[in-house]
């Protein structure tokens, strides 16, 4: 039966194109990160490929947001990546929970993974760790003990349990050739790969491919925070957001983590200060971070100016991106337009293979 199913139309128009899928949960602004990161990359990407972003909402009721703030998020997301330089014409933008067959076959795709499993993700576990105030020093087999024997804390909820079945069927359902992911979600990626590999034995077919990870190779940006430790990122609350505004943003800048200086020439920078020389590379001319590297080898750096003019070149960047942010956003007649769109192209795809996977399991209309 399985294998007497042939891709459908709507799956397959797009062969000359490689499928990009990449979504972003909806909570929250997106960051310099986000741009560098990805965005940056995606504009330039969507001529070559066959690119479908997506605002992931329903992934984001794992956190249970306020209702009012989830949809405004929504909002403000999708006005980001327009601002950013996506185009609707070029590729498929949609809201998550637009598309309801990602929700029929997230409940199908969940009777074939296992409980276990998904307990033993490494993002479940931290996150479970942290809504029960579990000390990391404990051992799975405790930690998985404690959140079986919790019954109330709904923080520690089913959809963030199966959170990597629905991340996998965002990607399965459109037969996403290529998913960029960061290293936190390199297991749920190798998680599809298992669960696209689980469902084409269990059923005898080769329904599903296995997506690989877009690798960006020597252009990977890894964007520092301002607190002087790791990646920018809004849950460390370190981040520069495309629509802070010019005081807010010098504010930020300014408090940014330094040291007391170099004390002696060509002293190695310490990690604080290697993140600033980071984010001037990104957003200054060459020769105004040359300035300062040379400053700071020659032990007369000061980080008060150094922090003044990366809020400069910063605000060259954000300004005219958080400008196009304000005029997106106010306009609901265009972000409606897109999202219908969007929605429209996506329920296409996602319909095509819902019918394929009913199909294979055995779910047919008399």
């Amino acid at each position: 039966m399985a294998n007497e199913t042939t891709p459908n139309t709507a799956t397959a128009q797009d062969d000359k194109k490689k499928i990009v899928l990449s979504g972003i949960r909806a909570t929250g602004n997106l960051h310099l990160g986000n741009y560098y990161g990805a965005l940056q990359k995606f504009v330039r990407m969507q001529d070559d490929y066959d690119c479908r972003f997506f605002i992931a909402d329903l992934h984001a009721l794992t956190t249970h947001p306020d209702p009012a703030a989830l949809h405004e998020n929504v909002k403000q997301i999708l006005a980001e990546y327009l601002a950013a330089g996506l185009d609707p014409e070029k590729n498929t933008i949609y809201v998550q929970s637009d598309v309801p067959e990602i929700s029929e076959m997230y409940l199908l795709m969940n009777m074939h993974v296992g409980i276990g499993e998904l307990m033993r993700t490494a993002s479940f576990k931290d996150k479970a760790r942290k809504a029960l105030g579990i000390s990391t020093a404990d051992d799975s087999e405790d930690i998985e003990h404690q959140i079986i024997g919790n019954q109330t804390n709904q923080r520690v909820n089913a959809g963030l349990l199966t959170y990597p079945t629905l991340m996998a069927v965002d990607i399965l359902i459109h037969h996403a050739d290529l998913v960029p992911v960061g290293k936190d979600q390199e297991q749920h990626l190798e998680l599809t790969r298992r669960f696209a590999r689980r469902f084409n034995s269990f059923y005898k077919t080769d329904y599903f491919s296995e997506p690989v990870n877009f690798n960006f190779g020597s252009e990977a940006v890894k964007v520092p925070g301002l607190d002087g430790s790791g990646k920018m990122g809004k849950s460390e609350g370190n981040c520069i957001y495309l629509i802070d505004d010019e005081k807010t943003l010098r504010k930020k800048v300014m408090r940014a983590v330094t040291d007391e200086g170099p004390k002696e020439p060509n002293q190695t920078p310490p990690i604080p200060i290697q993140n600033l020389f980071t984010l001037m590379e990104l957003v200054s001319e060459p020769s105004t971070l040359q300035f300062y590297k040379e400053a700071y080898a020659n032990c007369n750096i000061r980080y008060g100016d150094m922090k003044k003019q990366l809020a400069e070149d910063i605000l060259k960047v954000t300004l005219p991106i958080r400008q196009r942010i304000l005029d997106i956003r106010d306009n609901d007649e265009y972000l409606s337009r897109v999202v219908r769109q969007g929605a429209e192209r996506a329920r296409e795809y996602a319909a095509a293979t819902l019918a394929d996977v009913r199909g294979i399991m055995g779910i047919r209309k008399f």
